[in-house]
């Protein structure tokens, strides 16, 4: 089971990055949003679809492992400290997986909205879930087995990892001002 303290520190992630995705997007216009650094690299918006993408993805994934058995036999395959070491910071880019790239799902003046409402909901999950997440894992594509409590904090500093890309763009010398 999830400890209070575990849940105080993924809800307290939850928050911090909720935030700095709305400071990431404020006051951004729409072609400040869709600007586009460089061929192959990604915009402000396109990290944040593919963040609402994945967030969507993986709490509807847990929502249903919840419904199964536990699964007493499988551990984690790396440590909660190695998710935010490994996750929350840009080391090297990493392609992300089909069914998460960007696709212009929501019109970028839409994202943050959508993006709020999304957090909102992963947070208010996250808060009343009673289920044991520590025994019920997903793969990773990268890190192996992560038991639910993992992709719930690898959720918050996913968040971490995207606005700092979407801070480079920002930064980029093309930037629209």
């Amino acid at each position: 089971m999830v400890t209070p303290a575990e849940r105080e520190y993924l809800l307290t992630r939850l928050a911090e990055t909720r935030e700095r995705v709305l400071r990431t997007l404020q006051g951004l216009s729409r072609e400040q949003l869709v600007y586009c650094p460089e061929a192959g690299r990604w915009s402000v918006a396109d990290n944040i679809e593919h963040l609402l993408v994945a967030e969507k993805r993986v709490v509807g994934g847990i929502e249903k492992l919840l419904q199964q058995p536990p699964d007493h036999s499988k551990r984690p395959a790396i440590s909660d400290e190695e998710v935010v070491a490994q996750v929350g910071t840009v080391v090297e880019r990493v392609q992300a997986l089909p069914q998460s790239m960007p696709a212009s799902r929501w019109p970028p003046e839409e994202l943050l909205q959508e993006f709020q409402k999304t957090r909102q909901r992963t947070y208010d999950f996250a808060a009343t879930v009673d289920g044991d997440l520590r025994q019920r894992f997903m793969p990773h594509f990268l890190f192996g087995d992560l038991d639910c409590y993992q992709w719930l904090v690898l959720l918050a500093m996913h968040c971490q990892r995207h606005c700092a890309q979407s801070e480079q763009v920002k930064a980029s010398p093309g930037f629209p001002r």
